[in-house]
């Protein structure tokens, strides 16, 4: 195989004044961020987002060095970040408002999620307008501010009506609790569904979506992408890396890495699997490209997510300051044609190597729903 055109970029110090000549945060390499709007919305976003979920007790438990690394962050230029209620029962937050205390909130796009289950009451969860209303009051409570940039519903629910969700939505951006919201892991007939609801209706509409998107889970490329491009909404991928599989670590002549994310989901690493044997082949093969084009594994497989012209940012969810540094230089990164095609030929375009790395499975093919 002859070597790929080289893909590092070359940077502009003069590309983005404001937030390109420092954040005010504190001191650090600043990146060339070329921040992109948000949909239809005007405002401007880094193309790298830094997820929160790796904050607390899930990934890193030590507070003081997850706000080290969100204003790490903050330094380089990321001016978007990620979270969820459900990100360790609300210790995500927390931490996030705690970095964004003392006068640096106003600078930062701030999102978050409702959906997963926050206690033992069975209202505790949900898409329903009761739990919306009372759960976005924790949430501005945890993160320590008075409005959610944007506040998404995190997954799909068969049990609401999604007319019931939009207007509780609408209703919190009226109020100016929220500025806009959208959805996550949603599957393209219910993103179609939920823009037809908002126009009838006259409902506040979701302006972008956040699906699981990467090199080895492409299914979205289908029709997803597409959707939201026709309706003009953002599109903000989350697990660039698949959960760990494009870090560098998994290849073939070596033992395989121990993680907390393959004790808690061990269907998307258990080597017995197919679908995970055919993760390995490709992230070994696309390791050996990356090297190939100058780039580390890391640096392609963001670059790749950014590149797609319907994705706005691509979610990074470093536990470390370590992860961290190796995320944000993808920034820089420019893919050559080449390299994209040979992306493609290692895994074909609209294809998720393995079926449970979708983050959403239809309720309608459960036994249950198909038979009698």
């Amino acid at each position: 195989m002859c070597a790929p055109t080289p893909a590092r970029s070359p940077r502009n110090p003069d590309a983005d004044p404001g937030w390109a000549a420092g954040s005010g945060f504190g001191v650090g390499r600043v990146l060339n961020m070329n921040y992109r709007t948000l949909g239809h919305t005007g405002t401007k976003v880094s193309p790298l987002c830094l997820g929160a979920m790796m904050f607390g007790d899930w990934g890193n438990q030590d507070h003081d060095e997850s706000i080290r690394i969100i204003h790490r962050a903050l330094d380089a230029g990321v001016n978007f970040i990620d979270t969820a209620d459900v990100y360790s029962r609300g210790e995500s937050e927390e931490i996030v408002g705690k970095a964004l205390s003392g006068g640096k909130r106003d600078n930062v796009v701030l999102a978050t999620k409702v959906h997963g289950t926050m206690g033992d009451d069975p209202n505790e969860f949900g898409n329903s307008r009761r739990w919306i209303i009372k759960e976005v009051e924790n949430s501005l409570r945890r993160l320590g501010t008075d409005w959610i940039d944007l506040y998404q519903i995190h997954r799909p629910e068969a049990d609401t009506d999604i007319d019931e969700t939009l207007g509780a939505l609408t209703d919190l951006v009226r109020a100016g609790k929220v500025r806009y919201i959208g959805s996550s892991t949603f599957p393209a007939s219910q993103i179609v569904e939920a823009q037809w609801v908002a126009e009838e209706r006259g409902r506040e509409r979701f302006v972008c979506e956040q699906p699981p998107y990467s090199i080895l889970v492409r299914e979205i490329e289908n029709d997803v992408l597409p959707t939201c491009q026709r309706y003009g909404m953002g599109v903000i991928p989350w697990s660039p890396l698949a959960g760990g599989w494009l870090s560098g670590r998994y290849r073939k002549d070596a033992e395989l890495p121990q993680s907390l994310r393959a004790e808690r989901i061990p269907s998307r690493y258990d080597m017995s699997l197919p679908g995970n044997q055919r993760k390995l082949e490709a992230a070994d093969a696309l390791a050996r490209l990356a090297g190939e084009a100058g780039i580390t594994l890391i640096e392609m497989a963001l670059a790749f997510v950014i590149r797609h012209p319907a994705v706005t940012a691509a979610i990074i969810g470093p536990r470390t300051m370590e992860h961290l540094e190796s995320q944000l230089t993808a920034a820089d990164v420019g893919l050559s044609d080449d390299v994209l095609d040979k992306i493609d030929e290692i895994v074909a375009p609209g294809v998720n190597l393995s079926e449970g790395d979708a983050g959403w499975q239809n309720p309608a093919l459960k036994p249950a729903a198909r038979r009698r």
